[in-house]
């Protein structure tokens, strides 16, 4: 992480930081992904059937996370397995096959099939196909058996809050119709929990699967009215974590599921005493390796074969040997060549004096033998083996390389062109080339010996205004450093874009390459138009190094920034007491440095190597920001009040007498698999206290099973004399519809 501000750390406290964060911690504990939730065949307990009368119900709690069924004269249900069914056709078999509940995760083909009969995030039954395949399965695995195909048993079913009129009447439609139940009864399932719990007068706080729900309980009846939903459980839970793992990770090898999360959300989360202050202090590194839970998903290690010392050193010997031999050859190749052209400079001297005596046809003869057009290019090609040669013998000997050209001269450029034949002409083109290179040369070095002069110039005025006005001095050079780091974050972040095909910087590069044979930019190349004359012009192949670097990108540029910055850092590093190593780039760029490290990978280095590292999630904030939604909606982005100021408003203004809000207060019942949350209890109950009356009493208890026990509440209830005159007969159904319902105190209909 890149700090951009002009307060630096304090020298103290960072050493301090610095010891902390650099020493040796223990190894780390890692938790391993769960595999997919198959569990093989399940063998349930036998004879439930053929123990229970016609007067004996099937209770079936029908959960969104999990359907539990069972008789109502046990203690337990006997079946539990998610509301799921894999169906597809097996090409093998030339059959359609069905997996239900846990079965349906058997292998990636039935688990690439899953359907839930549920709407994702709620408790209300969505797809009828599978609510009739999970309930076929159910009736199966209870060993029913009736002689006319029905299921021969009363049925008592649970039921969310409020669930919709046709939900509840396509259930009875189902359970009347296909299984010829003989009677059905609906109930609320948080009130059998509280029903199973003893409770009387009290709030109901069910904070389950898809929801959490308040409902306030008078002389065992509750008060419908006033109840209230926070629509947040446990499936949101984990679908929040997964995305924020997904934020957290966008380029993570593994596949992040939802039973993972689901997972991750039940053994690593809890709720915070103090959120505000935890959050703030989570990623601090003293004691973060005992806040960083480490979750290691499955990988496969390259394997790196280790060598012995005796190994590596006889491999560097032959690498040495190699290098000598190399050195040697390319020694003896430049002797060879040397040789070679000190022969060739022999020969093309004694053919220039052989030249001296020789008549012009003579001279043509001997010239266009050795493939010269003129004796002058001939004086260039000695020059050129001479100058040759003197490198080759100062560079042999450990002389200087460059050997200081003797200024050339140039003697046909005075003379006239009429005054000159055709070879003069081409001769005098030739001289007029290697004059405009010298002149270039010449000029070269001047701006080089000027702008050295003005360099010394400038550090000369800038060490003396640092001399008079030190405090001016260090805010420029501060100012600087801001403005060179600025720029290096935007040239990152083009860098970055340049991935995306959807970026600005990808949008521009592709406009660029669809103008590039359009005379026209920005008009639509119509077929058969003008020919196609890109390359033409010189400037045309630039337009290469803006698609390929991006628009407003140059590699010197990129250097000048970095070594800019290093060299003003250099400056407040000497000059500037308030600056030190730790406010470098440098130092920040440390993974010891980096609270985005401690968020990503820890308190520990990463290896970017290393596949087991790669494929490890950190859990550290989420462990607390997840289930805190519950408290407060808005970190998820839910527009809802949280579940201590919906409490309070239930209290204060669904409940219109003081005595029923005291009895209500006197017992705070908590139910439901989201309640399970290490310390969700407590901060209920401290942050009630800081929104009621400071005489209020408040009684807060949990459930004993928060997951069972709105089965066993259930079963107790069927199994009671109460429950007799509550069913729906089968008579009934016939005579009066699907619509028609008997209400109860744990219905969603309450008797009066």
């Amino acid at each position: 992480m890149t700090i951009t501000s002009a307060r630096y750390i304090n020298k103290g406290s960072s050493a301090n930081q610095s010891d902390i964060r650099l020493s040796p911690k223990p190894p780390p504990r890692v938790w391993s992904s769960i595999e997919p939730p198959f569990k093989g065949y399940q063998s349930t307990p036998s004879g439930g059937y053929a123990q229970s009368s016609r007067k004996t119900a099937i209770v079936i709690d029908n959960g969104a996370s999990l359907l539990r069924a069972g008789w109502s004269f046990e203690k337990s249900p006997r079946v539990a397995f998610p509301a799921t069914v894999a169906r597809y056709r097996d090409r093998k078999i030339n059959r359609t096959v069905s997996y239900v509940g846990y079965n349906a995760y058997a292998d990636a083909t039935t688990r690439g099939q899953i359907r839930n009969a549920f709407e994702p995030g709620t408790s209300i039954v969505g797809n009828w196909d599978v609510m009739e395949g999970l309930l076929d399965y159910t009736f199966a695995s209870l060993g029913i058996a009736a002689e006319d195909g029905g299921v021969g048993r009363p049925i008592v079913m649970t039921e969310p809050v409020a669930n919709l009129g046709y939900s509840r009447k396509t259930m009875t439609e189902l359970l009347f119709e296909c299984y010829s139940a003989p009677s059905i009864a609906f109930g609320i399932d948080s009130l059998f929990s509280y029903r199973f719990n003893k409770g009387r007068n009290g709030l109901v706080v069910s904070s389950s699967h898809t929801a959490t729900h308040l409902i306030p309980v008078l002389d065992s009846k509750p008060v419908l009215s006033s109840a209230t939903r926070l629509n947040w459980g446990g499936y949101h839970g984990a679908d929040y974590l997964l995305k924020l793992l997904k934020l957290k990770y966008p380029s993570f090898p593994g596949k992040l599921t939802e039973y993972q999360a689901e997972d991750m959300v039940r053994n690593h989360c809890y709720i915070s005493q103090d959120y505000d202050r935890e959050i703030s202090s989570f990623l601090d590194w003293s004691g973060l390796e005992d806040r960083d839970h480490v979750i290691q998903y499955p990988f496969t290690e390259q394997v790196i074969i280790e060598k012995s010392e005796e190994e590596l050193a006889r491999i560097a010997e032959r690498k040495r040997e190699g290098g000598r031999r190399l050195q040697e050859q390319a020694a003896k190749m430049r002797l060879e060549k040397l040789v070679r052209k000190e022969q060739t400079l022999e020969y093309y001297k004694s053919l220039q004096e052989q030249l001296a005596n020789q008549t012009k046809k003579e001279i043509k003869r001997l010239l266009d033998e050795d493939e010269f057009k003129d004796e002058a290019q001939l004086e260039r090609t000695i020059q050129d083996l001479e100058k040759s040669i003197r490198k080759a013998r100062n560079k042999d000997v450990g002389g200087p390389e460059n050997i200081e050209d003797v200024e050339p001269t140039f003697p046909l450029l005075d003379v006239a062109d009429e005054n000159l034949d055709e070879a003069g002409l081409k001769e005098k083109r030739h001289q007029r080339l290697m004059k405009s290179g010298y002149e270039a040369r010449v000029r070269a070095k001047v701006e080089k010996e000027l702008e050295r002069a003005r360099v010394a110039k400038e550090e000369r005025l800038d060490n003396e205004r640092r001399e008079t006005d030190r405090d001016s001095w260090l805010e420029e050079r501060r100012a600087a450093r801001l403005t060179l780091l600025q720029k290096i974050k935007e040239r990152d972040r083009l860098k970055a874009d340049l991935g995306n095909r959807k970026s600005l910087a990808s949008q521009i590069r592709m406009k660029t390459l669809a103008n590039l044979a359009s005379d026209q930019p920005g008009k639509k190349r119509r077929r058969g138009g003008d020919d196609d004359n890109f390359g033409a012009n010189d400037d045309d192949w630039g337009v290469y190094r803006t698609v390929a670097t991006g628009e407003h990108s140059d590699d010197e540029e990129e250097e000048d920034l970095g070594a800019g910055l290093k060299g003003v850092e250099a400056q407040l590093l000497k000059y500037d007491p308030s600056f030190n190593e730790n406010n470098t780039l440098e130092a920040q760029s440390d993974w010891t440095q980096s609270l985005v490290h401690a968020f990503l990978r820890g308190p520990r280095p990463f290896d970017p190597e290393s596949q087991q590292e790669a494929h490890q999630i950190h859990l550290n904030v989420e462990r607390i920001r997840v289930p805190e939604v519950v408290f407060q909606p808005s970190i998820a982005g839910l527009d809802q009040a949280g579940i201590v100021e919906i409490l309070a408003g239930v209290i204060n203004h669904g409940l219109a007498k003081e005595q029923d809000q005291i009895s209500v207060l006197g017992d705070i019942f908590l139910t439901g698999g989201n309640t399970l949350f290490t310390g969700f209890d407590e901060r209920l109950r401290r942050e009630l206290r800081t929104v009621l009356p400071i005489e209020a009493p408040i009684n807060l208890r949990k459930a004993k099973d928060p997951i069972l026990d709105a089965w066993r509440g259930a079963a107790q209830w069927a199994a009671g004399a109460e429950s007799n005159q509550r069913f729906v007969t089968r008579e009934e159904y016939q005579e009066k519809g699907p619509e028609y319902m008997k209400e109860h105190n744990l219905g969603n209909a309450m008797a009066t």
